[in-house]
């Protein structure tokens, strides 16, 4: 458990280390994003749960809603800086 003030650390895997399904989830993450964020590396210990996060994503944040894509990109940036996240 991290003190006051420390950071915890969550090994992760680097894009360069990346092989088979995590390979095509940090190449899709870069050619979406133009870098594989954090979210998706703290994944990336178990491939298929990144795959269903990013599924889950994409279909809360691309299906028809009453909210529009920005409305919705608005309330994740709001709950991040509520959380001191970085978004």
């Amino acid at each position: 458990m991290a003190e006051d003030g420390d950071m915890a650390y969550i090994r992760t895997v680097p894009p360069q280390e990346a092989k088979g399904s995590l390979k095509r989830q940090y190449d899709a993450a870069i050619k979406r994003a133009g870098r594989v964020f954090e979210v998706v590396r703290i994944q990336s210990l178990n491939p298929a749960v990144l795959d269903a996060s990013m599924r889950l994503y994409q279909a809360l944040m691309h299906s028809a809603s009453s909210l529009s894509r920005v409305e919705r990109e608005m309330i994740a940036v709001a709950v991040s800086s509520a959380n001191a996240c970085h978004y």
